[in-house]
């Protein structure tokens, strides 16, 4: 490529260290292959080594860029302050991008994505936890004053992260969706689904598991056969103690089955096989399995709080996720009525054309090329 046609293209370094698991790992597998085709852009990827074997297969055009340090939340921290700024140096950058709630402070032009709910430290009562939030909180606050750009992945997160003392940067923040993968669709004419529940992320208390298994307490003895899968990597540890612990309070065992982490073509199976799909979260900023659950087709039972009734409107069973009585009649609902599963199962693939990886790609990009341009701390 000569100099004069690179020059023309938008040098966009993609501080991927934090996309490790969960809506991270999606939204860096989906979003890179896309921007990497845009013709206007020169892609760089800084990542750890060990998030290699993360990395899509199908990533010309990307230069990607390896850190090699012991892992470590500290470590992280301060690796990132360092290198990336060094980094975007070296190469030229003209924007630094960072999908997570906070990025290296020094580096030039940063864009960041907001898409974990600081509200969480509402949920959380252990210490070690809340002081990890607060400093969450204090990492997101000090990168949004310092940003060009701050990208919110619904309405609700942008809500959440523009009020309190920073309301005056509200002009600062766009709104841009996660999309679904087209792998993600209803089952063939003639499938049949069968007698589970299934919820899908990684373990963390705010996901609010614990009162989905003593709804599962409630519903089993009238529905004979019926389990639940919990599809999600047991991240919080002790937070995953506990549920196994609830399982074996409330007598479940065998019809409680934790999956761990799963591949993307597992989940489709899954997806398209369960009889309702619970998400029981009570904060989220997106949810990506809830809009993956959507396009498979699957009837949903989902929380009635944060940003769930913004994504998946109309084609789910309400509930309060915090009221087990209320989560155990939604379900129960769905369950004894095949007529509403199917209608909720047809809204929710009807809704999902509302959701595109390649829109989220195009509408990001478009807030990088604005700061590229003109660095202005622009508007909605």
């Amino acid at each position: 490529m000569n100099a004069a046609v690179a020059k023309l293209r938008t040098r966009v370094l993609f501080n991927g260290l934090h996309s490790k698991s969960g809506g991270g790992l999606t939204y860096l597998n989906n979003i890179l292959p896309l921007m990497a085709g845009a013709s206007d852009i020169d892609l760089h990827l800084c990542i750890h080594e060990d998030q290699r074997e993360f990395l899509p297969k199908n990533l010309d055009g990307v230069t990607v860029h390896t850190l090699d340090f012991k892992q470590g939340f500290w470590r992280l921290q301060f690796r990132e302050q360092i290198d990336i700024p060094r980094l975007a140096k070296r190469i030229g950058a003209d924007v630094t991008f960072s999908p997570a709630n906070y990025g290296p402070l020094g580096a030039p032009n940063t864009v960041i994505l907001l898409r974990n709910a600081l509200s969480v430290a509402f949920v959380e009562r252990r210490l070690v936890k809340l002081g990890y939030w607060a400093l969450v909180y204090l990492g997101t606050f000090l990168s949004i004053l310092v940003s060009r750009r701050a990208i919110a992945v619904s309405g609700y997160a942008k809500r959440a992260a523009s009020g309190g003392l920073l309301r005056f940067l509200e002009n600062r923040f766009t709104v841009v969706p996660h999309g679904v993968s087209e792998m993600f669709s209803p089952p063939g004419k003639g499938a049949k689904r069968e007698n589970f529940l299934l919820a899908v992320s990684d373990l963390y208390v705010q996901k609010n598991l614990k009162n989905l298994i003593s709804a599962m307490a409630r519903l089993a003895p009238n529905n004979p056969g019926l389990t639940l899968k919990i599809a999600g990597r047991p991240i919080d540890e002790d937070y995953f103690l506990e549920l196994k612990q609830a399982v074996a309070v409330d007598n479940l065992e065998g019809k409680v089955e934790f999956l761990g982490g799963v591949s993307p073509r597992e989940l489709v199976a899954l997806y398209r096989r369960c009889g309702v799909f619970v998400f029981p979260s009570t904060v989220e900023t997106f949810g990506n399995p809830l809009v993956e659950a959507m396009a498979s087709g699957a009837p949903i039972a989902c929380s009635n709080t944060a940003a769930m009734p913004e994504v998946v409107g109309d084609a789910a069973e309400y509930f309060d996720p915090g009221d087990v009585g209320g989560m155990t009649v939604a379900i129960d609902r769905l369950l004894k009525d095949p007529a509403l599963r199917l209608e909720l199962s047809r809204r929710a693939v009807e809704r999902t054309k509302k959701f595109s990886w390649q829109q989220t790609a195009d509408k990001t990009l478009d807030v990088i090329k604005e700061v590229a341009v003109s660095g202005f701390k622009g508007t909605d």
